[in-house]
């Protein structure tokens, strides 16, 4: 079997034990600190993953929990992992939701303005989404604002919670002035849109810049040409879709008039 193979499994063992080493029927949240890794490869007698930071991460926004860790989930409840500080993290039980693309939505095909060689060298899902994202002005686009991309894979913290990523940081405004900020996150292979990335981009922003209104999306590959924007708000612990749409990059040559006309209706 491959390493690539083997590495859910790893990183599942381990999650699933530091899980059980803190639950008991009727709690809603476990605390845990990155240390704790290290013991439970200890007392599971594996290797120890080169990037702990890595496991964290993919359980949170990769790969479902461990079957066993789903197991112990009341109805409409799910367990998520959350940051509470540096190398602190939690389990805790929240409302459950999952946001996908929706497969009806209708398509809007925009002509692409990626540069070809942004498509031959873009080293992974992640990034090469940004560019189209970021070239395309498909931010403008969405939410009807000029916009700007300030900085990507941002490194920051959040007091109470500690050192988060953002993955591009966007800044805009609107025809009266109104200035905005806009924390995008990226989505690509098996990653999931994140309750808990959407809470943390958004309460940064607050932090960071509370006289901008803050407007959170999320940028996701249905096929290699086509994305899914999502404009995201958090209510409660729940995570809402304030608006989706759907943009297919095509060329220029193979929007003809009819559909600009179909458009305009």
């Amino acid at each position: 079997m491959s390493e690539e193979a083997k590495t859910p499994s790893r990183y599942h063992q381990l999650i699933e034990k530091i899980f059980f080493d803190g639950y008991q029927k009727g709690i809603t949240e476990i605390p845990f600190e990155r240390k704790a890794l290290k013991e439970a490869a200890a007392a599971l007698k594996m290797a120890l993953p080169d990037n702990l930071g890595d496991v964290i991460y993919s359980i949170r926004f990769r790969t479902p929990m461990p079957a066993k860790v789903l197991a112990t989930q009341p109805k409409g409840r799910e367990w998520i992992i959350e940051l509470v500080g540096r190398a602190k993290y939690r389990f805790r039980l929240a409302s459950a939701n999952r946001v996908v693309p929706n497969p009806n939505l209708a398509v809007i095909r925009i002509p692409d303005n990626t540069p070809e060689i942004i498509g031959a060298y873009a080293l992974d899902d992640e990034q090469a989404l940004l560019a189209k994202v970021r070239y395309n002005r498909l931010i403008d686009i969405f939410l009807g604002l000029t916009t700007f991309s300030l900085q990507n894979h941002l490194r920051t913290s959040v007091k109470g919670v500690g050192q988060i990523e953002i993955d591009e940081l966007y800044v805009g405004l609107d025809k009266y002035g109104c200035h905005y900020v806009i924390p995008v996150q990226a989505k690509g292979g098996r990653d999931q849109i994140s309750t808990v990335q959407t809470a943390q981009d958004t309460a940064w922003c607050a932090q960071k810049y509370p006289n901008l209104r803050c407007r959170a999306i999320s940028a996701q590959f249905v096929t290699s040409d086509q994305i899914a924007l999502f404009e995201l708000k958090i209510e409660g612990d729940q995570l809402k879709v304030v608006e989706e749409r759907h943009y297919r990059l095509v060329p220029s040559r193979e929007i003809d008039l009819n559909e600009i006309v179909a458009y305009r209706t």
